[in-house]
């Protein structure tokens, strides 16, 4: 199995637990939308891959920020995710902001996840 160009690995790899969040939102009387608090939607496997830093992430590091991709598999719900949601590893509470999600092998096989840790959105 393919989880993007160059990778290749397969279920028994998905060794976390995320929970998947998605900001709620109100009405304000007026038409607009409050943004609310996050709301777990869905729970999947999830497999991570750190990212080596720049100068300027291996800074931030220190201020706990480390970034990762993670991979799960794609179903209805993963294909859903977005840049405005976050990511929370069920084990550890590290709160995870997603910044980018694609089926990067165009297979319907996995969702690749760009994230950064101690962020949220």
């Amino acid at each position: 199995m393919s989880a993007g160009p160059g990778l290749a690995f397969g279920a028994g790899a998905l060794r976390e637990r995320i929970r998947f969040e998605k900001r709620g939102g109100t009405e304000d009387g007026y038409g607009n939308t409050v943004p609310g608090p996050f709301e777990a939607q869905f729970t999947r496997a999830a497999a991570f891959l750190m990212k080596p830093g720049s100068e300027a992430v291996l800074a931030a590091r220190l201020t706990g920020r480390q970034p990762v991709t993670m991979i799960v598999r794609f179903d209805r719900q993963t294909r859903t995710i977005t840049p405005s949601w976050r990511a929370v590893d069920v084990r550890t509470g590290t709160v995870y902001a997603i910044q980018a999600a694609a089926d990067m092998d165009r297979r319907r096989q996995w969702i690749t996840l760009v994230c950064m840790a101690g962020e949220t959105a």
